[in-house]
């Protein structure tokens, strides 16, 4: 996927403002609990009513409508020769 594509303004426009007469405003944004992840709400203000989404950044620097996985211990082997 390109990254520009991932962006948050692209994200935004292609999830909130369908017409170009829908107004958007960042409701709400800071770090998650324990990772410390960004977060943004915008809110998409028009006629029909009010719509809001949370996008979260990735540690790849991209930004998705889904939250980030949780970094899980994980343990790992090596077999003896």
């Amino acid at each position: 996927m390109n990254i520009a594509e991932q962006s948050l303004r692209f994200l935004v426009e292609k999830w909130l403002a369908p017409i170009p007469t829908t107004r958007l405003r960042v409701v709400q944004f800071g770090r998650t609990g324990y990772e410390r992840r960004r977060y943004v709400r915008v809110e998409a203000l028009a006629a029909s009513g009010s719509h809001a989404i949370f996008f979260f950044r990735h540690a790849d620097g991209c930004w998705c409508v889904f939250p980030p996985s949780i970094a899980r211990p994980a343990l790992t082997g090596q077999l003896a020769a």
